[in-house]
């Protein structure tokens, strides 16, 4: 898993107003915690959101004040109109613990439905799982080449190692869906096989003609 690191500093107040005051200076609240503590901080929006829209997942080395935690995005908050992070909680890392963390979902080849002249829909792109963090792969992997139109590739489907994913193993994750394209390629398939058939009956009675008249 990739690295990063961010300082913050400790917040004096946890109230509503020392919240609005800190946006207003750029930076967004959080709470860190894993351990059975909490400890209540501020960080710079603009380096924190460099890590929230990444599609990777980091393992996070917070510095706040001096002391060093390494942690993981656990939740973070969006204001609804403006869509800029309000709040932000970290989940130390603790050794023998699992963590739960939603790891993006990335297919592997080109489906067959797909070189038919189908689409490929991807219906997550995090899914959620829980493992120990040593154990956790980047992303999950999915072999997609396989999938016909009208195929689609579900939890169960899914072999990773290290972790267990926290959806029901029938949630559909990829569909290979028909297109006008495809739709037109089958009609045209099945009009040249209609065309042939007819060619081959006018054909067949033509022949019959012919040797009705060579008895006469």
């Amino acid at each position: 898993m990739k690295s990063a690191s961010l300082s913050g500093s400790l917040r004096g107040n946890v109230g509503k107003k020392d919240a609005v005051s800190l946006r207003k200076e750029g930076n967004v609240p959080g709470v860190l915690y894993g351990d059975g503590s909490q400890t209540h901080f501020s960080v710079n929006e603009i380096k924190l959101s460099k890590l929230v829209v990444n599609p990777d997942v980091f393992a996070i080395d917070m510095d706040i004040d001096g002391t060093v935690t390494k942690c993981i995005i656990q939740e973070v908050q969006f204001h609804p109109v403006t869509d800029r992070i309000i709040h932000i909680d970290l989940l130390k890392i603790i050794e023998g613990k699992p963590v739960k963390v939603n790891l993006p979902l990335r297919s592997q080849g080109t489906a067959q439905g797909v070189i038919n002249g189908g689409r490929l829909e991807t219906l997550f792109r995090r899914v959620p799982v829980q493992g120990l963090f040593g154990n956790l792969p980047d992303a999950l992997n999915a072999d997609v080449s396989a999938l016909k139109i009208g195929d689609g590739l579900r939890v169960r489907d899914l072999n990773i190692q290290g972790c267990e994913i926290l959806l029901n193993e029938s949630v559909l994750l990829f569909a290979c869906k028909r297109t006008r394209a495809a739709m037109s390629l089958d009609s045209g398939e099945e009009g040249s096989e209609g065309e042939e058939g007819a060619e081959g009956e006018e054909g067949a009675e033509g022949g019959e003609g012919a040797a009705e008249g060579g008895e006469e």
